[in-house]
């Protein structure tokens, strides 16, 4: 029996490369020439739908079309992988926040794979809400250092 190869794990500046480049699409709502492969495969999960795209230019016009406004799009952290990295990011929007996990496959120092889980979009009323019933009991202790 013959174990498969598996390629080798992204380099440390690759990830953060990529990492930084695939936040940025969340504000830009437009991607580097070198982040993502042709055919790349986004897997999305919003609350209580799932729905599936190839390629960056469908992925980038999914994000254009739910955008409402500037968008900034802050990483609170980068997990490397053995095949690629996990991305945790917190969007604003001007009238509702969002957070994320990304888990992001990488091959030839390109995205091959996103699955995104996203929490929604929470406006002003919601989180005062849950500012009220839910404090939190610790802060984003663990947000990158820019």
């Amino acid at each position: 029996m013959s174990i498969p190869t598996l390629p080798a794990p992204p380099d440390t500046e690759t990830v953060r490369r990529l990492a930084t480049a695939l936040n940025r699409c969340f504000e830009t709502f437009t991607a580097d020439v070198d982040t993502f492969a042709a055919d790349t495969f986004f897997d999305l999960l919003p609350p209580f739908w799932r729905f599936q795209l190839i390629g960056s230019e469908a992925f980038l016009t999914q994000l254009r079309t739910v955008a409402r406004g500037a968008t900034t799009a802050r990483i609170l952290r980068v997990v490397p992988t053995v095949s690629g990295f996990v991305l945790e990011q917190e969007e604003t929007q001007p009238d509702a926040v969002a957070r994320r996990l990304l888990l992001c496959e990488v091959r030839d120092e390109r995205i091959i794979d996103v699955l995104v889980y996203c929490n929604g979009e929470w406006d002003a009323a919601l989180r005062a809400r849950h500012a009220a019933e839910a404090p939190m009991l610790r802060r984003d202790r663990r947000v990158a250092q820019s």
